[in-house]
């Protein structure tokens, strides 16, 4: 590969948002470990390396097998990146990795994902006020109605309202602690 350029703007190359606000991300600028100086280097250079190199670095730093099939140039860069910082952090902590594994083995079952304590009742009706306007939504089987439309998620919901991406239940203030639905 190509020696790694530090470039402000790898995160915008790799399909993730930029923040536009420069390359320190509107922080004040601090003392950075060397290491993590070259660690950034290190995944910033992934961006201008060849798919070819690409897969023969993923067979040296994740598996000898090489990158799966049919994986796109993006989420090899993005799986190069992680296993880099994870090498440099440490990785997941022993109660985030439990927590993945029932959380794929209930998917695995078919099984609900999320707590279902911050799943409303059918029938329920949500009120938020949001720049003036009163906006009511209905628990439904299996959805929400909005507006006359139907909707899977409240999240699309409070998007829709703010134009801004929005957690939904927390818009709507459905948290653990309003166990009374």
């Amino acid at each position: 590969m190509k020696p790694p350029v530090h470039d402000a703007s790898a995160r915008q190359h790799s399909g993730e948002p930029s923040s536009g606000l420069g390359p320190n991300d509107g922080r004040k600028e601090r003392r950075r470990n060397p290491d993590l100086a070259e660690l950034d280097c290190e995944i910033a250079g992934l961006v201008d390396g060849s798919t070819k190199e690409l897969r023969r670095a993923w067979q040296t730093i994740v598996s000898q097998s090489g990158p799966p099939l049919g994986l796109s140039r993006d989420l090899i860069i993005r799986g190069l990146a992680d296993k880099l910082q994870e090498r440099a952090h440490g990785g997941s902590s022993r109660a985030l990795q439990r927590r993945l594994e029932i959380l794929a083995g209930e998917s695995e079952k078919g099984a609900l994902s999320c707590d279902p304590g911050r799943v409303p009742k059918s029938g329920t009706i949500l009120v938020r006020q949001w720049r003036g306007r009163t906006h009511t939504v209905l628990v439904r089987e299996g959805g929400f109605e909005y507006d006359g439309q139907r909707y899977r998620s409240l999240t699309v919901i409070a998007e829709k309202i703010t134009g801004a991406h929005w957690s939904g239940p927390r818009f709507f203030g459905v948290s653990n602690r309003a166990r009374a639905f």
